[in-house]
């Protein structure tokens, strides 16, 4: 088939603080930044104050902007669907997941529905958990496929169409939504797999935006999968319109091609997904170098080998062997795995991902483990 990453925590005051509600009545009227500390303090928040405080005075700038009505509903919206997200993804943070995207449209009889749940149903029997839209067709399939131990929903509030799935309908692993966008950020953020099947234009949005946060760096590697059926022409010819409009006009890049694969193979897809991460873990920036942590790390020649290949995605110098980087052990990151360490052209997803695969085949079998998006 063609391949078409420790805040600082203030000490809360030794006494009890009064309540925001005293500290109003009773005295002078605290300014913004005492009252937010005094907010944190009766929420009992000990960790990532930075980034609470940060949220609390977004939000009182928010009411000293004078903003409409209608922009401050959407920011409550957005923030109170992202807890709901938050909460019901945490107790399962651990646990590998796909994302599978398609359209609501496919009947229940159609070859895509067949090959939707075959898919699920193998990767959730190798431990993995599967997200969808929690709606029907293609998404109904997939939740059928993984079976309700393995199914996880991020639904959208529409008039038509959209509805639980009856694997998540009523359980504790689905979450409704009223924007896309926060629908989509939590399809994407939560998973360490894509799998696109045939849809509409919400498919190819979804699959669009997450091709563009990959080859933009603005989410971390991981495999996506474009799968078919036997026969089956869609991504093929979305391919060809890749190629031909975007790739011919010098829009995107030929190593672009690299952050997907086309199949029509269950097998192969499946496959695709789990292999990503047979030794490949995690990347994260230390200043201008970029660090991948591996679960095996190359040998001399396999070491010269990736060198040689992967020259042209290097800024300058050489892949190389390191130990964890001083940030990395302040902050006691994975510092248990192997590393390479390079000078990388951001500009160059589509070659960074194509060197995972390099390193990937490197490992000894079974080497490595499904892991989770950090």
């Amino acid at each position: 088939m063609s391949r078409p990453d420790a805040s600082s925590v203030p000490k809360a005051d030794a006494a009890r603080p009064p309540a925001v509600e005293d500290a109003v009545e009773t005295g002078p009227e605290p300014d913004v930044e005492v009252l937010i500390r005094r907010i944190l303090d009766e929420a009992g928040a000990s960790a990532n104050r930075d980034v609470l405080r940060d949220i609390l005075e977004t939000a009182a700038g928010l009411a000293a902007d004078d903003v409409a009505r209608l922009d401050l509903k959407i920011t409550a919206a957005a923030l109170k669907e992202m807890r709901a997200a938050f909460n019901m993804f945490r107790p399962l943070a651990e646990i590998p997941k796909v994302t599978v995207f398609g359209s609501a449209r496919v009947a229940d009889h159609d070859p895509l529905y067949q090959q939707a749940q075959a898919l699920a149903r193998q990767l959730s029997s190798a431990g993995w958990m599967v997200v969808t839209g929690a709606g029907p067709g293609i998404m109904q399939a997939a939740a059928e496929g993984a079976g309700p131990d393995a199914a996880i929903g991020v639904s959208i509030r529409l008039p038509f169409e959209e509805k639980p799935s009856d694997v998540l309908g009523g359980g504790d692993r689905v979450v409704a939504m009223k924007y896309f966008f926060t629908r989509k950020l939590m399809l994407i953020k939560e998973s360490s797999g894509f799998v696109c099947l045939p849809g509409g234009f919400g498919t190819q949005d979804e699959t669009f935006e997450l091709l563009t946060l990959l080859q933009t760096g603005k989410t971390s590697p991981a495999p996506v999968v474009l799968l078919d059926v036997p026969g089956g022409t869609y991504w093929h010819r979305w391919v060809e319109y890749v190629v031909d409009e975007l790739e011919g006009a010098g829009m995107v890049s030929p190593h672009d091609r690299e952050l997907y694969l086309v199949t029509d193979d269950v097998e192969e897809a499946a496959r695709e997904i789990q292999d990503f991460w047979r030794s490949y873990h995690s990347l994260r920036w230390v200043g201008d170098r970029l660090v991948l942590r591996l679960h095996h790390a190359p040998d001399d020649a396999g070491l010269e080998a990736l060198n040689e290949r992967f020259g042209d995605l290097l800024l300058d110098g050489r892949i190389e062997r390191t130990d964890p980087l001083p940030p990395e052990v302040s902050g006691r990151d994975h510092l248990d795995l192997h590393r390479l360490v390079m000078r990388y052209d951001p500009r160059k997803a589509g070659r960074l991902r194509a060197l995972i695969d390099a390193i990937n085949d490197l490992a000894p079998p079974g080497e490595g483990t499904a892991t989770v998006r950090t």
